[in-house]
């Protein structure tokens, strides 16, 4: 599967293994809306790179030899919050996929990935939808539900707000959303204006990290 963007998705990868790094190259430099900007085998090597090479995208393992790929969101998130981080991992229990969300991912992928999913990912990701393989999606949402620690604040989140940052977290982009809940993509956008000054947040990620730790999901 293909797809072509105006410009295309600058994207960079990071993962250790030579032949999954090497194979996850050769489907996205078979797209013509993908351009890889770096191939990197650690997450220091990543970074030693970035200020010359900022991309849209990044593909980001979770086991890295020296600096984890959740720490390296982190430290990605800190520096700038243009780059969309999206985690390839073979971990896929609460933990990984929890930290790896708090830390800024807007998007996690359990190996392997197929070559059509993989290219939605990366559009969905640049689009500013949440992409997650099914199963953690719905991992997800169970976290939520089942072990989301005590509020600590009410936002006064309304229950259409609530139901804008569920399906942000479940992986939809704004179309989507818009189109489940019968609204226009202008109302979604409005939506989540007042959902990240309600939360005192700036972004996406950082209003789903919000959601998980304190449970705001769990109100409806």
């Amino acid at each position: 599967m293909t797809f072509e963007a105006p410009v295309p998705i600058a994207v960079a990868i990071v993962e250790d293994n030579a032949d999954y790094r090497m194979g996850i190259s050769y489907v996205l430099k078979a797209s013509p809306g993908i351009l890889v900007t770096g191939e990197f085998a650690s997450a220091e090597a990543f970074f030693k790179a970035l200020p010359n090479a900022v991309p849209d995208v990044v593909l980001m393992d979770i086991g890295l030899p020296g600096m984890n790929g959740t720490e390296a969101i982190e430290l990605l998130r800190a520096r700038t919050s243009r780059v969309q981080a999206v985690v390839l991992s073979v971990h896929e229990d609460d933990e990984h996929v929890f930290r790896a969300i708090c830390a800024g991912a807007v998007g996690y992928l359990t190996k392997p990935v197929m070559p059509d999913k993989l290219l939605e990912a990366v559009e969905a990701a640049f689009g500013g939808g949440t992409p997650m393989s099914p199963h953690i999606a719905r991992r997800v949402l169970d976290m939520f539900r089942q072990h989301a620690p005590p509020r600590h604040a009410d936002y006064n989140l309304t229950e259409r707000e609530i139901g804008v940052l569920e399906r942000l977290v479940e992986g939809n982009g704004y179309k989507e959303i818009a189109d489940v809940l019968f609204i226009s993509v202008y109302t979604v956008r409005a939506h989540l204006r007042n959902i990240y000054e309600k939360l005192h947040v700036h972004s996406k990620s950082q209003a789903v990290s919000k959601a998980l730790q304190e449970g705001l999901l769990h109100r409806k």
